[in-house]
């Protein structure tokens, strides 16, 4: 069923969600049939059950087909995590059941990629809380039914204290179409909260202990997941490179593009380089799921990998489909520019970079 909808609804849809910056609305409706949008709820709601692996396996094979939809199911993934945890038990179960697509709001102009320490304020007032805040490239900004919103704590100690806020709130108010190079579909745009009313009850957690739960619960899904998405991005651009070049030929040779020794040698860096990725991203599936001690240094290397190898195999998907793959409708160069969002979504490669610096001279990462 799965593998039916990637490859009957999510990719023939793919490029004209890529032309037109389309939201893939269809493709979620499809989703939630078949149940996969509960795929990390629990059975007591509903949902399949399932945890880390399942999920960047799924959103894997969803990237093989829109990028920019498994971008947007990553997300509700890592907001999933956090409601399963700490939400109320309606919205899980809407969730499980499919009628419901969450996303986090964590990222803000104030902070950057410093995406733990919100600068956007709580505080109570007349029996509810008021969150104030501006928000950065929030995936499925307008489209989702609920943020994870994140903003300073109300009243305790801490960085931060989580929030769930539906997307109807007064005062929330989406900040202009996303009109990206790459990833289009993702509806990623900013959000502004002026004066937003929720009722304590919608806090996930404890007040001030927002950080906890982002290292604990978030960070887990999000980078396994942004590398899956990268990982399938850079599988789907190698299949059609691979497709373009053993298919096309030099009529007056009898050749092949593929019988070049060149354009295999570029083929066989591009295949060593995802393998190595997958290979990592394996290994910290494995550590996840053994609590090893080196598990939040593969989190933070597995993340940085796939979206810097994500770059250089989609370059060398172009340049061995030469003239071919700068045409949208070959699809390669699709590929190319979607690549490019996982080196700057927070924390970018050149942060993640500093805090794999930090873990291995043992250093406080987030210090």
């Amino acid at each position: 069923m799965f593998d039916e909808v990637v490859t009957e609804v999510v990719a023939p849809a793919a490029a004209d969600v890529d032309a037109d910056g389309r939201y893939p609305r269809a493709a979620f409706d499809a989703l939630g049939r078949t149940g996969l949008l509960g795929l990390i709820s629990s059975a007591e709601v509903g949902g399949l059950g399932l945890s880390h692996r399942a999920a960047a396996l799924a959103v894997e094979k969803v990237a093989q087909g829109c990028t920019s939809t498994a971008m947007v199911l990553c997300m509700h993934y890592c907001a999933t995590a956090v409601i399963e945890a700490f939400g109320s038990l309606e919205v899980r179960r809407a969730i499980a059941a499919g009628k419901h697509v969450s996303t986090l709001a964590f990222s803000e102009t104030g902070s950057r990629s410093h995406f733990w320490a919100p600068v956007g304020t709580a505080a109570a007032l007349d029996g509810a809380i008021r969150l104030d805040g501006k928000k950065s490239m929030i995936t499925s900004a307008g489209e989702a039914d609920s943020y994870v919103w994140s903003s300073r704590p109300a009243a305790a100690e801490g960085a931060s204290t989580l929030w769930l806020v539906p997307a109807d709130a007064a005062g929330l108010t989406v900040v202009g179409k996303f009109e990206g190079l790459g990833l289009r579909g993702n509806a990623s745009s900013p959000i502004t909260a002026d004066n937003v009313r929720v009722a304590d009850s919608a806090r996930l957690g404890a007040d001030g202990g927002g950080f906890d739960i982002m290292m604990g619960t978030v960070v887990p899904y999000f980078n396994l997941m942004t590398a899956a998405v990268s990982l399938g991005n850079m599988e789907a651009a190698l299949g059609k490179a691979i497709a373009h070049v053993s298919a096309t030929r030099f009529e007056h040779l009898g050749q092949s593009i593929a019988d070049l020794p060149t354009v295999r040698a570029y083929l066989g860096r591009a295949r060593i380089k995802v393998d190595m990725v997958r290979t990592l991203l394996l290994d910290t599936l494995d550590a996840v799921e053994q609590g090893r001690p080196d598990t939040m240094l593969r989190l933070l290397e597995v993340k940085a990998a796939a979206a810097e190898t994500g770059t250089e195999v989609t370059d060398l998907a172009m340049r061995v489909c030469g003239g071919a793959a700068f045409r949208k409708s070959h699809g390669v160069e699709r590929h190319f520019r979607d690549a490019r969002a996982a080196t700057v979504m927070a924390p970018t490669a050149d942060v993640l970079y500093d805090f794999i610096g930090k873990a291995v001279c043992g250093m406080p990462v987030f210090g």
